[in-house]
């Protein structure tokens, strides 16, 4: 009776042996996929719409503008002017008008990548923008090739 038990013990081994094997080889042939085809389920999520600031000052519409997207400045609380644009001859232009978001075009992690006009500081920055839920877009810009970034989520208007 022993050796019936003995040989139970080593068919029992053997058999989960043999699917912890299938199940890793099934997770690393997954894993290949994975690594091999990252951006099949990361399509970016088309920005369009109308969108309000973080802190409620503007409200910029996202359009497509050719084979990017851009975002042009249609409302302004506190903001008459572009007085901080560091050209002196463009100090006294209006803000609304003004397109603020340019050259935003897909990227493989389901982001836009492109550039933003900050009318607070007059500066422009190479920017990102994802839309992360039906009402919420995730505007970051950054300077020096991305080592220092800020980040707003927005709220869409319309």
């Amino acid at each position: 009776m022993e050796t019936h038990w003995r040989r139970a013990a080593r068919s029992a081994v053997w058999a989960c042996s043999a699917q912890v094997l299938w199940v890793s080889r099934a997770m690393l042939t997954g894993l290949v996929l994975w690594l091999t085809f990252p951006s099949l389920g990361a399509q970016p999520v088309n920005p369009a719409g109308t969108w309000q600031s973080e802190n409620g000052e503007i409200q910029v519409r996202i359009a497509q503008c050719g084979a990017a997207y851009c975002g042009t400045i249609v409302s302004s609380r506190r903001y008459r002017t572009d007085a901080n644009n560091p050209d002196p001859s463009l100090r006294s232009r209006p803000l609304v008008g003004i397109r603020m978001i340019w050259d935003l075009t897909p990227s493989s992690d389901g982001s836009w990548t492109g550039s933003l006009y900050n009318p607070q500081d007059g500066r422009t920055y190479s920017g990102r923008v994802r839309v992360t839920a039906l009402t919420a877009l995730e505007l970051s810009g950054c300077v020096l090739g991305g080592l220092i970034c800020r980040s707003q989520v927005w709220t869409r208007v319309r």
